[in-house]
């Protein structure tokens, strides 16, 4: 007789469905994991075998084979605990066979019985909706599970809870969906003295969803405006905070089981892998960019990076996907990230003043910032200089505007690029970074007087054709700002400003 339990697998944010097969039978005792297990999932007979002893269920002295189906398909994690264990106890008469083959079941088994969380519960969740199954999860993780609606959830916080459900003796509590508390507020504005022009820019980018790059010495307050952008930006919608969610669940980084409302900000080091910030590893694991999906992904000292590593943001900047392709694995994850990044205009990061700089400036600057290649400064829409703060801006009172004020008009500015979108037929546009080609065209059209100066901009400045279009959607941002008109000359001349200019060689 065989025993049937639901569960699944990952492929990126992809889930796939995994049969859980359990033969009691003759033979010499033996307990079997085949249907190409990794090593926590080969390690699984003595946590099940632990916690069934634990519950006070004793293993019969037969040959025990478990099969995971597909066969061919890699089974990753220790999620496969709990349904080899509910298929197990069915195998052996202690749960009706037909109630468990009814269930989706994901958890790691601790030696006592009780269930610890395990990463992917929020998509697990919403594929066992679609297939009308009932779904088992740790208690800790039943208000992720929650949130995917028309699917039964049982959270046991142990495993004889679990069988008690399911024999009628005690009856477990729906969970409900929880909300992430937003941990403490969101540094303001108000904060930075002097700094305007880079306040400006960092508005625009707020408004456009537009990659900024702040170039400046050390000390000028580069990482407190990268800092201060999440607190300027848009809520996530419900659906953003969802998709949002499951990248962060498959990572085994949805905390206490509540949907994220707050827009990710990922600071990776300097010293992070390729793998740790576009994905991979052994389990192609999602890696920062994907993490900081509908949110920023700052980059503090940019040349610090390896240069492989910057490299490989270049198409996902682009496409807003990543494709993470392994011997064992080939899944995509979504990247659609504000990329923010920070450096010094030369290693010393002194390079305007004579009396800091050292004996190699200029051609330092030179050095330096050629370890970011012209591609990938090509794709930083907004460029902008942040110069060292004077002690007369220090003793100047705090500035008068605060975060709020700025994120207002992010606000508007935001709505009016939703609703021309929405009415343009292209809904899952939200910001004018995503917009390009014909559709870019039509929105950012400037007048006679804007399209002369840039043409004539374009021809001096030597753009590329992604640069010529990155200034139109800059310019189409600026004209948001100011509610919404026409792109004009004004609009196209200030976005040309903050295109890159390479530093002397003189």
């Amino acid at each position: 007789m065989v025993a049937r339990v639901g569960t699944v697998a990952f492929q990126g944010i992809e889930v796939v469905d995994v049969d859980v097969q359990v033969r009691v039978g003759g033979g010499l005792p033996n307990f079997l994991v085949v249907g190409l297990p990794d090593k926590a999932v080969a390690e699984s007979r003595e946590r099940v075998r632990g916690a069934l002893e634990a519950i006070g269920l004793a293993l019969p002295s037969e040959r025990i084979v478990v099969n995971l189906a597909p066969a061919d398909l890699l089974k990753e994690g220790s999620h496969y605990d709990l349904p080899i264990a509910i298929a197990l106890m069915a195998a052996v008469g202690v749960l009706p066979l037909d109630e468990a083959a009814g269930l989706v079941a994901l958890g790691e088994l601790s030696l006592d019985g009780r269930l610890s969380p395990v990463a992917g519960v929020l998509p697990a969740a919403i594929h066992a909706a679609a297939s009308g199954r009932a779904l088992v999860v740790p208690k800790a993780q039943g208000p992720e599970a929650a949130w995917a609606e028309g699917v039964e959830i049982l959270a046991p916080d142990s495993l004889i809870g679990l069988v008690n459900h399911l024999k009628g003796d005690q009856v477990l509590t729906p969970p409900m969906p929880r909300v992430a508390e937003p941990a403490g507020a969101l540094p303001d504005l108000k904060d930075i003295k002097g700094q305007e022009s880079a306040k400006r820019a960092l508005e625009i980018a707020a408004a456009g969803g537009h990659n900024l790059l702040m170039i400046g010495p050390p000390g000028s307050g580069k990482s407190m405006l990268a800092q201060r952008l999440p607190g300027l930006l848009p809520p996530l919608t419900p659906a953003e905070a969802l998709e949002v969610s499951m990248l962060h669940s498959v990572a085994g980084q949805l905390k206490n089981g509540a949907l994220l409302r707050r827009r990710p900000f990922r600071d990776p080091h300097h010293s992070a892998s390729l793998p740790a910030l576009v994905g991979g590893g052994q389990r192609a694991r999602p890696g920062e960019i994907s993490l900081a999906h509908q949110g920023v992904l700052f980059l503090d000292e940019l040349p610090e990076f390896a240069r492989g590593t910057l490299e490989a943001l270049r198409q996902p900047v682009e496409s807003g996907t990543v494709t993470v392709a392994r011997a064992a694995a080939h899944v995509r994850y979504p990247a659609r990230f504000q990329l923010v990044a920070a450096m010094n205009p030369c290693r010393c990061g002194h390079l305007d003043d004579a009396g800091l700089a050292c004996n190699k400036a200029p051609r330092c600057a030179l050095d330096y910032q050629g370890k970011i290649s012209g591609p990938l400064f090509d794709r930083i829409d907004l460029h902008v200089e942040v110069p060292a703060v004077s002690a007369a801006d220090l003793s100047l009172p705090p500035p008068a505007e605060d975060s709020a004020a700025v994120a207002a008009r992010v606000a508007a500015a935001r709505a009016i690029q939703v609703a021309r979108f929405a009415d343009l037929g292209r809904p899952e546009l939200t910001s004018n970074a995503q917009a390009d080609g014909t559709l870019l065209e039509t929105i950012a059209e400037p007048d006679a007087a804007g399209r002369e100066l840039l043409t004539r901009a374009a021809e001096r400045l030597k753009l590329s054709a992604r640069g010529y279009h990155r200034v139109l959607r800059v310019a189409r941002t600026l004209a948001d700002l100011e509610g919404g008109g026409p792109v004009t000359r004004l609009q196209v001349a200030e976005a040309l400003t903050y295109r890159r200019i390479a530093p002397s060689r003189s």
